[in-house]
């Protein structure tokens, strides 16, 4: 089911802490899998892998930053007061950064799990 809208609090409290892990994330598995690659062709494809992977996390919060700025006075509201929680309407951009994000969450998740 396709995202139409999200809730500040979950902007705030969810979303924009788990991109920030996961780019952490990111950056430290691809470290030790190319650091663990046995071969040449191996320690380029995971190079390529972290690459592709950061390519997309920069869409993500490019199309985010847009919803963070139409709606900065109700994400700044909630941040001060969790009671002041409202739903935010995702134009299309920021509909496919809120999927892929889940998208990217879950890909890392099973590239951890060497899935």
């Amino acid at each position: 089911m396709i995202q139409k809208s999200i809730s500040a609090h979950e902007v705030v409290h969810d979303l924009i802490p788990r991109l920030n892990a996961l780019e952490r994330q990111i950056n430290n598995t691809f470290e030790a899998m190319i650091t663990a690659s046995q071969s040449p062709d191996e320690k380029h494809r995971n190079k390529n892998l972290k690459i592709e992977f950061e390519l997309e996390l920069t869409m993500i919060r490019m199309n985010l930053q847009h919803l963070l700025s139409r709606y900065q006075t109700e994400l700044e509201a909630v941040i001060s007061d969790e009671r002041r929680d409202g739903m935010l309407a995702l134009d299309k951009h920021e509909t496919v950064a809120v999927e892929s994000a889940k998208a990217l969450f879950d890909r890392v998740q099973r590239l951890q799990q060497g899935q």
